[in-house]
């Protein structure tokens, strides 16, 4: 039923289906997925079949809880139907928590961790990080402070990208 779900996905890609064609599309076809779905999740508690410890149970428990949260996607055209972009943007930080593990202190792990956030949301918006870190740190010093909210990743790119310093 989850690889329905995703070929629904596809299907709306490949067709480039936008606005209300795509909201469409995803409650003709994704919404009776997702009821049949959550019916076959509220038949597998009902018939007791799995021991509460099961890490099915436990998984089953957890995406009950969220049919609210999970439904979203199909009404909501900004939110998509997984996290996995946001997961890739992350690895990076996965990757050198090896290298982190020993930081000298407390305050620079989370600076460090700070700097990390920084690069990832940069990406996030298609912002060369290099490129965004050397323009605010420029700008920072005659920058109002009423107006620091501008630095961040997603406002620099509306009003500084393209004219950086």
């Amino acid at each position: 039923m989850i690889g329905t779900l995703y070929a629904v996905e596809q299907h709306i890609r490949e067709a480039r289906l936008v606005g209300e064609a795509r909201r469409a599309y995803r409650l003709a076809h994704a919404k009776p997925v997702l009821g049949q779905f959550f019916a076959w999740i509220d038949a597998q508690f009902d018939t007791q079949g799995l021991l509460p410890s099961s890490p099915l149970t436990t998984a089953m428990a957890y995406v009950r809880e969220r049919l609210a949260a999970l439904e979203v996607y199909l009404t909501d055209l900004d939110v998509p139907i997984d996290t996995n972009h946001l997961e890739r943007a992350l690895r990076v930080v996965l990757m050198g928590r090896r290298n982190w593990l020993f930081c000298w202190t407390e305050v620079g792990a989370k600076y460090g961790g700070i700097a990390q956030s920084l690069i990832a949301t940069c990406r996030l918006h298609d912002i060369d990080p290099y490129i965004y870190l050397v323009d605010v740190l420029q700008r920072v010093g005659q920058h109002p402070a009423a107006d620091v909210a501008q630095l961040t990743p997603r406002l620099w790119k509306q009003h500084f990208a393209d004219n950086p310093l």
